[in-house]
């Protein structure tokens, strides 16, 4: 990688404090959804007596929402301009949207009013999808091009601190019992959202800080954004198109991105309800597998980093599709509950993180030379397609076969997913060596 310095500037250096304060939204978003995976569905299902495929059917609202949201939200800040930002008021809105329909969710549980509760969980979900976009935005808005990467590593950090901290939540403030009072579990994700939010406000100034990078950029000569790639297509009249073996090898990886994400996502938005009832668990002590999960991914991205530089994206990937399997074939077989499970989830937390690591990369190498931003919103369309199919059949299942099926269904979805990507021919580059090892929590920009 060469560096500002090989161009006659200066190097430039990550700021670590404000890129952590950027990552406080994105930090309060992990946080809710991860507390709307596991808890919604429950309060569905023992509040208002809905069955397994209605449920996941409202599970899947979200996704469906965040389809046409999130590029609109996303391209509406972007062409908006105020005293304090392009993202900022979309994030503050959203925040503060989101908050007052958070706490109606626990008010319509308590009373057992099925309508509002939808009606505020419909509401709430677009309200977080008004400022996700904006929010996932601010970074590379306040960041200079070149250390984007090290950025989003900073930002991915502090979204698993998010998710962690809502399943620590989980298990400290949900009871025992089929119908818990879940304020206390809603007002800690509310308040870190809105303490998250004020912080962020308070300390980073939008319009100033950009001014300031812009400035850095220009001292350094350094542009503050634009892709080579996208210079290169200029040059050749604005088109790159694409060679017909690398279009299939596109098309298995998407296929093959729907697949791991029917899986997984089964599983996440089951699982509480699968300990009840398989399991005999109470209360959030389902929580402690999926907490282990989380931080055994943390704590491998940066081993998997090395990985993946060394034997290639393909075999990481398919390493980590092998051991998911092994381990949901392995949760398939246990009767009941034994600590032995944490261990199959920390190897689950692991090959996902192979997975994430190395998917996105793929499908940004194969579009090198074309509208990057394409593949990003092709990635996330067959990423959110499979949650939104996956909670619908899975839901069926469970409800009409047996909750058994759970952990067979993921099986087969990420053998299937194995089986296609062997058919990837192409975007197995080895990455370029990092200047940080905290790079390799994400890929280049």
């Amino acid at each position: 990688m060469h560096t500002l310095a090989d161009k006659g500037g200066f190097p430039m250096k990550l700021n670590y404090k404000r890129t952590v304060l950027i990552g406080l939204a994105f930090m309060s978003i992990c946080a809710f959804w991860q507390m709307y995976d596991n808890i919604i569905p429950l309060i569905l299902q023992n509040t208002f007596g809905l069955g397994e495929t209605v449920t996941g059917a409202l599970m899947a609202m979200d996704n469906v929402l965040a389809i046409f949201l999130l590029p609109l939200f996303g391209t509406l800040s972007d062409k908006v301009d105020t005293p304090f930002g392009k993202r900022i008021p979309f994030i503050v809105g959203g925040t503060l949207l989101a908050t007052v329909f958070l706490f109606l969710l626990p008010y319509a549980d308590r009373t057992v009013n099925l309508v509002l509760f939808v009606a505020a969980l419909f509401a709430l979900l677009v309200s977080m999808g008004l400022y996700r976009s904006p929010a996932v935005a601010l970074m590379p808005d306040l960041t200079p091009n070149r250390l984007r990467s090290k950025g989003n590593a900073v930002i991915n950090l502090m979204g698993a601190v998010g998710g962690v901290y809502a399943l620590i939540m989980i298990k400290l403030l949900v009871g025992s019992g089929e119908r818990p009072d879940y304020l206390p579990l809603f007002a800690s994700i509310g308040g870190l959202m809105l303490v998250a939010v004020i912080i962020l406000c308070v300390i980073v100034r939008e319009k100033k800080v950009k001014a300031k990078v812009e400035a850095e950029c220009l001292a350094a000569g350094e542009p503050f954004g634009g892709e080579m790639d996208e210079e290169k297509a200029q040059e050749n009249g604005g088109k790159n198109p694409m060679a017909a073996d690398v279009k299939r090898s596109m098309m298995f990886m998407l296929v093959s991105i729907f697949l791991w994400y029917t899986a997984y996502n089964a599983v996440t938005t089951a699982f509480s309800r699968y300990t009840r009832v398989v399991w005999k668990l109470e209360g959030g002590s389902f929580a402690n597998c999926l907490m282990v999960a989380t931080v055994a991914a943390i704590l491998s991205y940066i081993p998997i980093g090395n990985i993946s530089s060394h034997i290639g994206r393909k075999k990481t990937i398919m390493g980590g599709v092998v051991i998911m399997s092994i381990c949901y074939l392995l949760a398939a077989l246990m009767p009941n509950y034994h600590p032995i499970i944490n261990l199959g989830f920390a190897c689950i937390g692991i090959g996902w993180a192979a997975i994430n690591v190395n998917s996105y990369p793929m499908i940004v190498e194969m579009g090198k030379g074309s509208d990057i931003g394409k593949f990003t919103g092709t990635y996330y369309t067959f990423s959110m397609a499979a949650q939104i199919f996956t909670p619908v059949a899975s839901g069926f299942l469970l409800e009409h076969v047996s909750y058994r099926t759970l952990f067979p269904y993921a099986l087969i979805f990420s053998a299937l997913a194995f089986v296609t990507m062997t058919q990837v021919r192409h975007g197995d580059v080895k990455p370029v060596k990092k200047d940080s090892m905290l790079e390799h929590f994400d890929v280049d920009d």
